[in-house]
């Protein structure tokens, strides 16, 4: 059960990175075709923000959780 709870907590976080990462996409591609936001580089850095939560999170998942238990790295 551990290792299907880390892998759906991965695949959650790596599916929010791809939902931001597009959203990016979108506004350095087409920023013209988003009239909700007038400040395209405040919008970029709220989509960065979110991807950045994201990318923490498997970082800590990785880091702390993925290592069979009383199997930890020193850093």
């Amino acid at each position: 059960m551990r290792t299907e709870l880390i892998k759906a907590l991965l695949a959650h976080a790596n599916g929010e990175i791809a939902k931001h990462k597009a959203n990016v996409e979108v506004y350095l591609t087409n920023p013209a075709g988003i009239g909700e936001h007038s400040d395209i580089t405040e919008a970029i850095g709220v989509e960065l923000d979110k991807i950045a939560r994201y990318h923490d999170q498997t970082q800590i998942i990785k880091r702390y959780f993925s290592h069979p238990q009383g199997e930890w790295e020193d850093e």
